[in-house]
C-alpha cells in the first residue's frame, strides 16, 4: 500500500507542477517509478525539444517532486514507452 501512496503523491506533485510547463506550450507524461525510487517522465510538446529541458527537469520538476515526496531519489527524462507489467518493477 505504501507504494501506491508514493505513486499517488508523485502524481499529485506532477499535476501541481504541470501548469508551469503548459504555460510555455509543454507538458509531461508519467512513465514509471523504478526500484531505485527514480521517477521516469517524458517531457512533451515544446518541452520535449527545448534546449533548456534538462534544466527544467532537474531544477524545476525534480526539485518539486522530491520536496513533495522525499522518498524519490531522482527524476529522469525517459522517451521510452512505459514497460508492460511484468517487465520490471513499476508502480
Amino acid at each position: 500500500m505504501a507504494d501506491l501512496d508514493i505513486k499517488d503523491r508523485v502524481m499529485e506533485a506532477i499535476d501541481m507542477f504541470r501548469p508551469q510547463l503548459q504555460a510555455d506550450g509543454g507538458d509531461m507524461e508519467f512513465i514509471s517509478i523504478d526500484e531505485q525510487m527514480r521517477v521516469h517522465l517524458n517531457l512533451t510538446g515544446a518541452c520535449g525539444s527545448c534546449p533548456m529541458a534538462t534544466m527544467t527537469l532537474k531544477m524545476g520538476v525534480e526539485r518539486y517532486i522530491k520536496d513533495a515526496v522525499p522518498e524519490i531519489t531522482e527524476v529522469i527524462q525517459d522517451n521510452q514507452p512505459a514497460m508492460a507489467e511484468g517487465d520490471g518493477f513499476y508502480f
